[in-house]
């Protein structure tokens, strides 16, 4: 089974990340972008078969490792 985790900052989080990407972009003539949030993506593949239990493990991960929960949100997806 396979499992996509997406990080992101809170609303409200100052992305220093994200405002560089920001700026280079503007800096490469592209000028219409407005604002940037910056993320992660952590794929996984894991040995359990039952839907349920993955997903309950993968949130055990995020709030125990993959994520910093008082400043980042996370989103799980499992596949398979």
């Amino acid at each position: 089974m396979k499992a996509r985790v997406h990080v992101m900052l809170k609303t409200g989080v100052l992305d220093p990340q994200g405002e560089a990407v920001r700026h280079a972009l503007g800096s490469l003539g592209f000028d219409g972008v407005e604002a940037v949030r910056q993320g992660k993506v952590i794929e996984l593949d894991l040995a359990e078969t039952d839907r349920t239990r993955a997903e309950a493990a993968v949130r055990a991960m995020c709030e125990k490792l993959l994520a910093n929960t008082v400043i980042e949100r996370y989103d799980i997806q499992i596949d398979g």
